[in-house]
């Protein structure tokens, strides 16, 4: 299985150069973020040409989710346990909850493509939210984790936070100051790994951005972020044969300000010779 992640910033204005990316590149599994658009305005059509089934998840022209695969999909939810809502003013555990999750299984594998809250400034309600909403991200990998500590699980998306200062090469982004790079976020992500998930593409992709601002010539100069992962279980880190970010994506006529990250996931392990080749 070929595994990609890509926040598209609206799959509308891009479907063409998402869906060539996805046939160009033998991608299996597109999980897609900031769709921004209701469920039933996504252009599902020009994915069906391709040979894709697609779930999308949204409500207006903000946010969104999706994901697109070449095999069926089973068992779709469109928010995991406990996930919490927001609304400017709402306070409480009954605020609406947002197009930010969608989650379903492809071959055996529990993908989920996550857009999690951008928490806007520090002290901002939307940074709390941030907060809230990757505790209950973490309590669902956790509980899951320890129920089937075999489950091949796969949280990818825009998570909105740079791990470590490596990740951050925006100088308007400050330590103290900036979203993305605050301790408690870090500490959140950090979280997330503790609960059994890995980084699957930094063993092989050390270095490099997945975003840039398309402000003050951002992309030319490398001021980037890396803010794009593809964490998973064990089992499923013990499949992946290979990573790329395709940093070239965000080249060209209408690019997305974030650029794809995909693995190579072997599923069918190392002794199946009629495994298919993936090129």
């Amino acid at each position: 299985m070929r595994l990609a992640t890509w926040n598209v910033n609206s799959i509308r204005a891009r479907v063409d150069r998402i869906v060539d990316f996805a046939v160009r590149e033998h991608i299996d599994v597109l999980a897609m973020q900031e769709i921004k658009c209701k469920a039933e305005q996504f252009p599902f059509e020009r994915f069906e040409e391709a040979g894709f089934h697609v779930e999308a998840h949204g409500f207006s022209q903000w946010n969104g989710v999706a994901i697109a695969s070449r095999e069926p999909v089973t068992d779709v939810r469109t928010a995991f346990p406990g996930m919490p809502g927001f609304e400017k003013g709402h306070n409480g555990p009954d605020a609406p909850q947002e197009a930010r999750a969608i989650g379903a299984t492809v071959s055996g594998v529990e993908v989920w493509s996550l857009y999690v809250p951008n928490g806007r400034s520090l002290g901002d309600p939307h940074y709390f939210y941030k907060l809230d909403w990757l505790a209950a991200l973490q309590q669902y990998t956790s509980e899951s984790l320890t129920a089937n500590p075999d489950l091949a699980l796969a949280l990818v998306g825009d998570f909105n936070i740079a791990p470590t200062d490596a990740d951050n090469g925006d100088p308007a982004v400050v330590p103290g100051f900036s979203t993305h790079v605050s301790p408690p976020e870090r500490e959140a992500f950090a979280a997330l790994q503790a609960a059994g998930l890995q980084d699957v593409v930094r063993p092989l992709i050390p270095t490099g951005y997945t975003y840039w601002d398309y402000k003050r010539l951002k992309f030319p100069r490398n001021e980037g972020m890396r803010i794009d992962f593809i964490l998973g279980s064990h089992a499923l880190a013990e499949a992946v044969t290979g990573a790329t970010i395709h940093r070239d994506e965000r080249k060209g006529e209408l690019p997305s300000d974030h650029v794809p990250v995909v693995v190579d996931l072997d599923l069918e392990g190392p002794d199946d010779d009629d495994r298919p080749m993936i090129f």
